[in-house]
């Protein structure tokens, strides 16, 4: 197909429809702009994790069995983290510890973030476009409601997602500029997917970026929810949602998203929530979201890809 496409995406379910797209999309008409609140620093090491599940998995390296991580990895480092007394909650597989070996060698020798995700990508063979959301350090906040603050990874992987939500902040947003090349990325594709990943912590990091928003003002913008019946397929959304007082559904998951999207695409068994989502005056699409393989990734992408095109020519 020959159409520009932006992706914003995070994590695993951002990353597989990202892949997807990467099969039906010419490379270079592809640019995927990831998440990278969820940023930080482990053992001394700047570990980027929605960026490397994107890059790992465009390039064909992540572990198919939980998404994250590169497949055929072995964990000896982690073992000896353990040994040693180290904390080994965040278990980097050796193959992946050389990922942010040198990503924070080159960081520290003032390298951007960006340039080396480039240069990262082209060894890996990936020829689309991979940008971090900035070059800045941003951290996502998780705010519970027994009045803690939590570092993202923190809660994510250390706590399992144990303590209740209130809230989220996104530390040193104010000051964080958009990679290069990203806003005119947008500015000149036809229309930008938001990709089935969390509202909350994958996709309004990306959207608080200076100049974002006001980049897709002008967009056809069209969201995949990633709830099927009212239940994320991976992470912890469903939860978040219903701890913060707000039922998890692919209608609230639209009205997340309503200022800056024109199309929905949910889920065949929430197809009872159409009227109520049109009624946003967002125009919807019903299809089998679920990707269970290589093959669902792309046939979702050429869904997602058409129903898009659909909505250019009524803009």
């Amino acid at each position: 197909m020959e159409l520009k496409v932006v992706a914003l995406a995070g994590g695993v379910g951002g990353a597989r429809l990202a892949h997807g797209l990467y099969q039906a999309l010419a490379p270079e008409n592809l640019t995927v702009i990831v998440n990278t609140g969820d940023d930080f620093i482990h053992h001394g090491l700047a570990i980027s994790p929605d960026l490397d599940t994107v890059c790992y998995t465009l390039a064909g390296l992540a572990n198919p069995e939980t998404g994250w991580g590169m497949a055929d990895d072995g964990f000896k480092a982690n073992k000896q983290i353990k040994l040693l007394g180290g904390e080994d909650w965040f278990k980097l597989g050796d193959r992946d510890l050389g990922t942010q070996l040198i990503r924070t060698e080159r960081i520290k020798n003032g390298e951007k973030l960006s340039d080396i995700t480039r240069d990262f990508c082209s060894k890996w063979g990936v020829k689309a476009s991979i940008l971090p959301m900035s070059d800045n350090f941003i951290q996502t906040k998780v705010e519970t409601k027994d009045k803690r603050l939590l570092d993202f990874q923190e809660y994510f992987v250390h706590q399992k997602c144990q303590p209740e939500v209130s809230g989220f902040l996104f530390s040193g947003i104010e000051k964080a500029e958009p990679s290069p090349g990203m806003i005119e990325a947008i500015q000149t594709c036809e229309f930008v997917i938001i990709c089935p990943s969390n509202p909350w912590v994958s996709i309004d990091p990306i959207l608080s970026v200076k100049h974002v928003r006001e980049a897709l003002a002008d967009k056809c913008v069209i969201a995949v929810s990633p709830l099927i019946g009212g239940n994320a397929i991976k992470g912890p959304l469903s939860k978040m949602y219903r701890e913060l007082e707000i039922q998890p559904t692919s209608i609230t998951i639209t009205k997340h998203y309503s200022e800056i999207i024109r199309g929905m695409v949910i889920d065949k068994l929430d197809i009872q929530e159409r009227d109520e989502i049109e009624a946003f005056g967002i125009i919807t699409k019903i299809t089998d979201i679920l990707m269970k393989d290589i093959s669902d990734r792309k046939r979702l992408a050429v869904e997602v890809l058409d129903f898009g095109s659909s909505l250019l020519p009524i803009l």
